[in-house]
């Protein structure tokens, strides 16, 4: 009886002590990344307006414009937004219209509207704890780790498509990051592989090794300080992580707008609703399910009820043909029109009417912009 118990309680010291050393060198390796991602920000973070600040305002603003805006782009509009907009109390007291000229551009529109609104339910005070930041409009759980952390030292990771990529790459994870299991996965990963001491500090890092290092395209492996320990490298996946499951869609719409000039003034009108480019100013629109020609624009019912009544013949040709705008999930196909009528008519009573060098004190789509610029 002694003899079976002998390599049984021996089999269990094996297995305790390998269970140990699994332990170990998974907490050597964690304490390896932390240290290697610090040690390759110091030497190669990017200097940019937001950096080196504990003010969470500021890291609140640059967080929010670099929601889908690359930094090089939003560069600018941060320093333009931060001239105009110190702090809470000056963002609180501008008017919608204002906010968003200083916007326009940067698309997603939705983030400056949520931005002004946000500020006026802070009473002029930044929240200081996790669950405050989280609760403003428009922040969501990457948003308020990257605020805590940096401005509090607080001890959230962040998770965005940089992290995501460093992560499934480093640790061969296939799990769909776009799928619940994955977004639990990494976000339990991310966390873990946190430097709780340095919250602020490694979120930078990380997410600069994933734009700078470990890109979507091309990644620069030859040169990486984690090559050695990469699992993607080293099982020749990296360019199949992180896994999506689902491929984003998108519809096409078509748009004609008509830049109509009467009695020597524009017309403008602000968008509603939940669609595009919600309370931004744009021409007088027509929108269908494929182009129109220019004889369908004249007899169409937009124009025909607009102009019911009135003696006038307007005069109309095309400006700006076949652009093509791509959103997120949307592909504008936009057609220009330039259409004058002499007379100071009733019509278009839906519209404002503004001198032709006014426009640019209007917040609009870039797509309108572009257009002006060039023809107004």
């Amino acid at each position: 009886m002694a003899a079976l118990v002998l390599p049984m309680v021996c089999g269990l010291k094996k297995e305790r002590f390998a269970v140990q050393k699994n332990a170990l060198i998974r907490l050597k390796r964690m304490n390896d990344f932390s240290r290697i991602l610090l040690d390759w920000y110091a030497g190669h973070k990017r200097e940019l307006p937001w950096r080196g600040t504990k003010d969470p305002y500021r890291i609140w603003i640059s967080e929010i414009i670099l929601q889908q805006t690359r930094v090089a782009q939003g560069y600018e509009y941060f320093r333009r937004f931060m001239e105009r907009f110190p702090d809470v109390t000056s963002l609180a007291e501008a008017d919608e219209d204002e906010v968003m000229r200083y916007w326009q551009g940067l698309g997603y529109y939705s983030r400056a509207r949520n931005l002004h609104a946000a500020a006026r339910s802070m009473n002029g005070v930044f929240p200081r704890t996790y669950e405050g930041v989280r609760a403003l409009k428009g922040v969501g759980d990457y948003t308020a780790a990257a605020i805590c952390s940096i401005a509090f030292d607080m001890p959230y990771a962040v998770v965005d498509g940089n992290v995501y990529r460093v992560l499934s790459r480093y640790f061969g994870v296939e799990t769909p990051i776009d799928s619940t299991v994955g977004k639990k996965t990494f976000a339990a990963l991310a966390q873990e592989m946190l430097d709780v001491e340095h919250p602020g500090l490694y979120n930078q890092a990380i997410m600069d090794f994933g734009a700078l290092q470990c890109t979507p395209q091309s990644p620069s492996c030859l040169f990486c300080p984690l090559a050695d320990a990469c699992s993607a490298l080293s099982a020749g996946k990296v360019n199949q992580l992180p896994v999506k499951q689902h491929r984003t869609k998108t519809t096409d719409r078509y748009f004609t707008y008509i830049y109509i000039c009467i009695g020597g003034k524009m017309l403008l009108r602000k968008r509603t609703g939940n669609d595009i480019w919600r309370n931004l100013y744009e021409l007088p629109l027509i929108e269908t399910d494929r182009q129109l020609s220019g004889e369908e624009l004249l007899s169409h019912p937009f124009l025909r009820k607009e102009l019911d009544g009135q003696a006038v013949r307007p005069f109309v040709r095309p400006l700006l043909m076949g652009v093509k705008h791509v959103l997120s999930h949307q592909i504008i196909h936009a057609d220009f029109y330039e259409m004058n009528i002499p007379a100071d008519i009733p019509g278009f009573p839906d519209y404002i009417r503004i001198g032709q060098g006014e426009w640019e004190r209007y917040a609009v789509p870039r797509l309108i912009h572009l257009f002006l610029e060039k023809y107004a």
